[in-house]
């Protein structure tokens, strides 16, 4: 006669029926202190509504209308979009700020990370070298741009033009030339910003652990084996956010095109935000703020869009 196994007897059973949920009521719920919740969330939620999404549909509202805040409110369907798209400058604008874009990624993206990574490798005064990073993010932009117009001086007594003609060299027209606008605004922004990506990196690495450095260098590891196979594995993921919050801010360059150069020399510096503001504020009389709006919600749906393609595409490799 064959002996059923306890392990199988045991795994034939059943298992007991899931007792049903109970359905909150009002009373259970006023009694879990979801009403004192609900009295807590309320002033959030109304200075949120009132001063985020408020503003947000009034924008999408407006960029169906004809309106300069002064005159009548005319409705006009997409014709402030069809103007956008029909106007010549927003071609250039768009342009200008892919290039504005590219260089940004070219010298701001890997700066920081190099920035990161030496001072994390210093033995002593680390901290006074990470304050020293810092210490241009805490400087104001106006401030900064005044100092950097300074540096930018096209006459011989300006700073890097001093410094150039010690070698013989310039004086150059920085902010004065097309060719070299761009990447002087650029080179001024990454100064002022990198500082607080070389935090975020810091930290990062802080995570570390210091065996996985030891470990690298038993097997021989110099120092840019431990990097590529070490450290920018443990920042892949913090790497890929940078890198599409700096695309995004990128995309939405205003200050340092505003203040440095207005937009030329030959709207060689004119960037979509600074075309939005031409729309906006352009006219003393009031300016068109439909393809003001317009533009803006097209940017908006642009980088929506390019954020969620990267990052569909980039799920698995930063999981991994």
């Amino acid at each position: 006669m064959a002996v059923q196994s306890p392990v199988r007897a045991v795994a034939a059973v059943p298992p007991p029926p899931r007792a049903p949920r109970r359905r909150r009521s009002p009373v259970t719920w006023v009694r879990r202190g979801g009403l004192t919740t609900l009295l807590f969330l309320v002033p959030l939620l109304v200075v949120f509504g009132v001063f985020s999404w408020a503003p947000i549909v009034q924008s999408v509202v407006m960029s169906f209308q004809r309106t300069n805040l002064v005159g009548p409110v005319t409705f006009v369907g997409l014709d402030n979009f069809a103007q956008v798209l029909g106007d010549p400058l927003l071609w250039t604008a768009v342009r200008n700020t892919l290039w504005f874009a590219a260089l940004a990624l070219v010298f701001g993206y890997p700066i920081p990370l190099v920035a990161a990574v030496l001072i994390s490798e210093v033995r002593e005064r680390k901290g006074l070298f990470s304050a020293l990073a810092y210490l241009p993010v805490v400087v104001p932009p106006v401030v900064a741009v005044l100092l950097w117009k300074f540096f930018y001086d096209a006459g011989p007594s300006g700073v890097f033009n001093t410094v150039l003609g010690w070698v013989g060299l310039g004086p150059w027209q920085w902010l004065q030339d097309p060719g070299s606008a761009m990447p002087a605004l650029v080179l001024e922004a990454t100064w002022a910003a990198a500082g607080g990506t070389v935090i975020i990196y810091l930290a990062a690495l802080a995570g570390v652990s210091a065996e996985q450095y030891e470990a690298a260098e038993i097997d021989g590891a110099g120092i840019w084996r431990k990097i590529w196979h070490v450290t920018l594995p443990r920042l892949r993921g913090v790497l890929l956010v940078t890198f599409i919050l700096q695309i995004i801010g990128t995309a939405q360059v205003f200050l340092e095109p505003f203040l440095f150069t207005g937009g030329g020399p030959a709207n060689s510096t004119m960037t979509i935000l600074l075309l939005i503001y031409d729309y906006a504020f352009a006219s003393s009389l009031g300016g068109d703020y439909g393809a003001a709006t317009a533009l803006s919600i097209m940017l908006a749906a642009v980088l929506a869009v390019l954020s969620a393609v990267y990052l569909r595409v980039t799920k698995s490799w930063s999981a991994s």
